[in-house]
C-alpha cells in the first residue's frame, strides 16, 4: 500500500505540496465512516502511480484546512502538480473516474 503522510498543521501541508511535484492530499474525519472505507483504496490505487506521495489531513485537526482548500465535506482528495491542484474529487468518490484522471494527468508529467 502507498506509504501515507500524516500532516498536523497548514505549515506542513503546504511544504508537503512544495516539496513533492505530485502531491495528492485526501482530507477525512475520524467519524466519517466513509472516509475510512476509502482510504485503503486509494492507497491501493495510488501503488500505480510511483511518483505520487500521498498526505493525510484529519479536518478536526487541521480546522484551517477548511478556509485554506475550500473543504466543505469529506472525504476530499486533490493531487497538486508542481503546486498546482490539478485534480479534486470529493464524497462520493468514483475510483475508477479518479484513476482514469490520474492517469492522463501522471502521463502529461512523465513527458
Amino acid at each position: 500500500m502507498k506509504e501515507l503522510h500524516s500532516l498536523h498543521s497548514l505549515d506542513a501541508i503546504e511544504a508537503f505540496i512544495n516539496d513533492h511535484a505530485l502531491a495528492f492530499l485526501y482530507v477525512s474525519r475520524e467519524s466519517c465512516s466513509v472516509c475510512h472505507a476509502v482510504l485503503p483504496k486509494l492507497r491501493e490505487l495510488l501503488e500505480k502511480f510511483p511518483d505520487i506521495r500521498l498526505g493525510h489531513i484529519d479536518a478536526e485537526d487541521v480546522a484551517e484546512v477548511a478556509s485554506r482548500f475550500l473543504v466543505f465535506t469529506v472525504p476530499i482528495m486533490m493531487l497538486f502538480v508542481n503546486g498546482k491542484e490539478y485534480v479534486r474529487e470529493d464524497r462520493f468518490v468514483q475510483l475508477r473516474q479518479l484513476e482514469d484522471r490520474l492517469t492522463r494527468v501522471y502521463q502529461e508529467y512523465r513527458s
